[in-house]
């Protein structure tokens, strides 16, 4: 009996207590709630009173705190690469060549500027021509004959010399690029003749069909004038002048140069030439076609148009 009254007294004490320590937990769960609370209040409180009193203190942080405030300043803009694009084809096509200051002057005889310039009959065969051998596009074979004959008559090369280093070099693929550096169509060390790509659009244009057509070509009548023949100039644009030969270079250009010729005369020629025996890369007056001929003073247009 005194069991069960021990017991019962037990299980009621327990009834009582849990509520009252469940209670008293959360008294103190809320006290640190408040205590933190007001820590907080205070510290933000501190603050406020020593930024007052440095605005009291600095009148001018005071006026331009609240300038930004008023006025904010706009959001920077992102960086921009500067980049340097090309002039497309057509302003190219347009623009006036880069030659050299003793030419500009120089007038042409009707004779000369036939020469140079050619007739449409004789630029379509051409263009015909070199579509079939190097297997490109008639419209893209067109823009480059176009481009040739343009270039030749302001800076005064024979359009055909032209197309034929042109053919040698890349085989007509605008996008040729060498181990060494050599781009395009005519294969110009844009690093070493950065400064004629200036008014082209920089050495970026070197890949531009119509601007390396033009800097290829003032760089080879630089060189033929310089060496005194096409061989000789030749010899220099392939990087061959300090050495005994060109392995054949120049001779490989004259003889796409004589098939472009006989093209350009309405002449049958075949577009498929099978592969000849490197040949001496020095070539001598006598091996032009018109070494039999008496010598006789030629202009320098004449010599380079008539080779």
């Amino acid at each position: 009996m005194d069991n069960r009254f021990t017991g019962l007294a037990l299980a009621t004490r327990s009834l009582v207590s849990g509520p009252v320590a469940r209670f008293g937990a959360q008294r103190i769960s809320v006290r640190s709630i408040f205590t933190t609370a007001q820590h907080a209040f205070t510290l933000f409180g501190v603050s406020a009173i020593v930024i007052i009193a440095v605005l009291w203190a600095r009148p001018d942080l005071a006026r331009t705190l609240t300038q930004s405030l008023a006025h904010p300043a706009p959001p920077m803009p992102a960086p921009v690469a500067a980049t340097v694009a090309a002039p497309p084809l057509h302003e190219l096509m347009e623009a006036p060549a880069v030659t050299a200051a003793a030419d500009v002057d120089k007038p042409l005889s009707a004779a000369e500027e036939k020469a140079l310039v050619g007739t449409r009959k004789q630029q379509q065969w051409v263009t015909t021509w070199l579509s079939k051998r190097y297997r490109v596009a008639n419209d893209a074979a067109n823009m480059l004959v176009s481009t040739a004959y343009v270039t030749a008559r302001e800076i005064k090369i024979d359009p055909l010399l032209i197309l034929a280093v042109m053919a040698i070099e890349s085989g007509l693929n605008p996008f040729a690029e060498s181990p060494v550096g050599a781009q395009g169509l005519m294969q110009v060390m844009s690093k070493v003749h950065h400064d004629k790509f200036q008014d082209l659009g920089g050495v970026q244009a070197a890949l531009n069909p119509v601007a390396n057509i033009r800097v290829g070509s003032l760089i080879l009548k630089d060189y033929v004038t310089r060496g005194g023949s096409v061989e000789a100039g030749l010899k220099t644009y392939v990087g061959a002048a300090a050495f005994e030969t060109d392995d054949g270079y120049g001779s490989k250009v004259l003889a796409e140069y004589k098939r472009l010729k006989q093209v350009s005369a309405g002449k049958k020629v075949p577009t498929f030439t099978r592969p000849s025996a490197p040949t001496p890369a020095t070539v001598t007056a006598s091996a032009e076609p018109k070494a039999a001929e008496p010598a006789t003073p030629k202009t320098e247009a004449e010599q380079l148009a008539g080779l």
